[in-house]
């Protein structure tokens, strides 16, 4: 993983530290999973998925409050900054990088994007079966890597390794689809609708007091 700024430092550190046995996610795992909170088409609180984050038996993994608040905090910091980089039409995941090549291991954060995706699993068909081809495409994209890192994709070797070799990109272009799909479909303009036709018995709505008839219906 790339230099972190001295927060992310500190929530890499914090989740590296919970007992191991707890299975708490590690910090590209968790960036995945956030992501995927964020272009899910159904909204989820933190208070659902919060739990998922320390592992465990789903129990805050301090017992001083002000110590769950800190922690709590700076993973609702880092889901804000994915917010951000989302809107601006650039997101920054956080994929581990092995030290000894140089390689980009994005497995590890599609894991946390697809543990996102069970919280949910019957939304996904509002993508899947619109209209919006790009989001469609994106939505596939995601899926395939998700299958391909489960082990059950239905790919031939070859065909997974193209797809693997391309990851990164695809990760990067598909959330950001499906970020935008998520935002138009919420702040779509309301239906216009016709005005109510006005009866020639009825007052005028120019506020004359006359009948529509006698008034603006007799021009």
């Amino acid at each position: 993983m790339k230099k972190l700024p001295s927060r992310l430092r500190r929530l890499d550190d914090a989740l590296a530290d919970l007992p191991v046995e707890d299975e708490a996610m590690l910090l590209s795992e968790l960036d995945g999973f956030l992501t995927c909170i964020l272009v899910c088409p159904d909204l989820v609180m933190p208070g659902e998925w919060l739990r998922l984050v320390w592992g465990g038996d789903g129990r805050a993994p301090y017992d001083d409050l002000a110590d769950v608040q800190w922690f709590a905090d700076m993973i609702l910091a880092r889901y804000n900054e994915i917010s951000r980089d989302l809107g601006r039409g650039k997101p920054q995941p956080l994929f581990d990088v092995d030290e000894r090549n140089g390689e980009v291991l994005w497995d590890l954060w599609v894991e946390g994007f697809a543990t996102a995706m069970e919280l949910r699993p019957d939304s996904w068909s509002q993508i899947a079966e619109s209209d919006d081809a790009d989001a469609v495409d994106a939505l596939a994209g995601m899926i395939t890597l998700v299958e391909i890192v489960a082990e059950r994709s239905a790919l031939t070797s070859l065909e997974i390794n193209e797809v693997c070799d391309r990851a990164v990109a695809m990760i990067g272009s598909s959330i950001s689809r499906l970020h935008f799909w998520r935002i138009g479909r919420t702040s779509a303009p309301a239906t216009p609708t016709k005005p109510a036709k006005v009866g020639r018995n009825d007052a005028c709505s120019c506020g004359s007091g006359r009948k529509f008839k006698r008034c603006c219906g007799a021009n």
